[in-house]
């Protein structure tokens, strides 16, 4: 039995496909189906069903699921607690954070921090939503900072994680300047998220709930000019006049207040968001578990 095996289950089971799992795992697909199928002999069941349309779950696989996902947690938390007790970690607090609050939030919110005498030393690593969630979960973050929703499914069982909301953003259609100036919006090409960004999950719940409330736009009908897990590269592109998309205010301040960017839709197509912490409800550094309180006492705006 290996560790690998689990995480390759809970991926599958999230994603529900070979393919789209394997590439968030960073293997290829058939070493991926390999270490599955070496798990489903382990345990001597069938923990998925196969079809062209996809993958999913059968009853045994469903039943280990929550067993799998909490295990993974455990052992890597336990991991974290044996390098505590050696002295092997530091008071260094180790941030996770989605790329598009890396360029511009976490600075600043940093500084405010540091004003206020709450931090010690910072580590920062920065990645795509999916790559953070298992930081997460493996114990090699103490704090995961992404936009979030509260109707978007997330990885981090609330069981096991605890969030703050410590500030909101709003995600804005955007597009060029000079396109916004020389065509018709519904002729757009479109800027599309991956599945690996987060962004890109609740963008496509929003969407989705629109779509089914008759708010439909034809440029979300045809299949999207440009994806990318990064709202930086999807903002460069949209700056060069390629396309329209959806773009945290946050990123896109300045150029918006610069006319580089303009709106391409009207208000009520802005997605609101909120700026969320996640941290596991058990830490094992006193140092993390000490910042976590006194942020927890420091009054965001609503």
């Amino acid at each position: 039995m290996e560790l690998v095996w689990l995480e390759d289950f809970n991926a599958l089971a999230e994603q529900g496909s070979f393919v789209r799992a394997a590439q968030a795992r960073h293997v290829t697909q058939p070493a991926f189906s390999r270490r599955i199928r070496s798990l489903e002999q382990w345990m001597g069941v069938a923990l998925f069903v196969r079809t062209s349309q996809g993958t999913h779950l059968t009853e045994a696989g469903h039943y280990i699921q929550s067993g799998a996902l909490d295990a993974v947690t455990r052992l890597y938390r336990l991991r974290s607690d044996a390098q505590n007790i050696a002295n092997k970690a530091s008071n260094t607090l180790q941030f996770t954070a989605t790329h598009s609050l890396s360029f511009t939030f976490f600075p600043r919110w940093v500084r405010q921090l540091e004003q206020g005498a709450l931090l010690h030393s910072v580590q920062l690593h920065s990645d795509t939503m999916a790559a953070c969630e298992q930081l997460l979960l493996q114990g090699a973050a103490q704090f995961l900072l992404s936009h979030r929703d509260p109707a978007v499914h997330s990885l981090l069982a609330t069981e096991q994680f605890e969030t703050l909301c410590i500030g909101h953003d709003r995600l804005l259609p955007l597009v060029g300047q000079a396109l916004h100036c020389t065509s018709d919006f519904q002729k757009f090409p479109y800027l599309a998220y991956t599945d690996a960004s987060g962004l890109g999950r609740i963008l496509a719940h929003h969407l989705n709930q629109r779509k089914n409330a008759a708010m439909k736009l034809p440029l979300l009908e045809r299949p999207a000019h440009f994806s990318s897990h990064l709202a930086a590269v999807l903002m460069s592109m949209a700056l060069e006049n390629k396309g329209m998309a959806w773009i945290p205010e946050s990123l896109s301040e300045q150029e918006v207040a610069e006319g580089r960017l303009v709106r391409a839709l009207p208000p009520e197509w802005d997605i609101p968001v909120e700026i969320q912490l996640t941290r596991p409800r058990q830490l094992s550094s006193g140092v993390a578990d000490a910042f976590w309180k006194k942020l927890a006492e420091v009054p965001y705006p609503h």
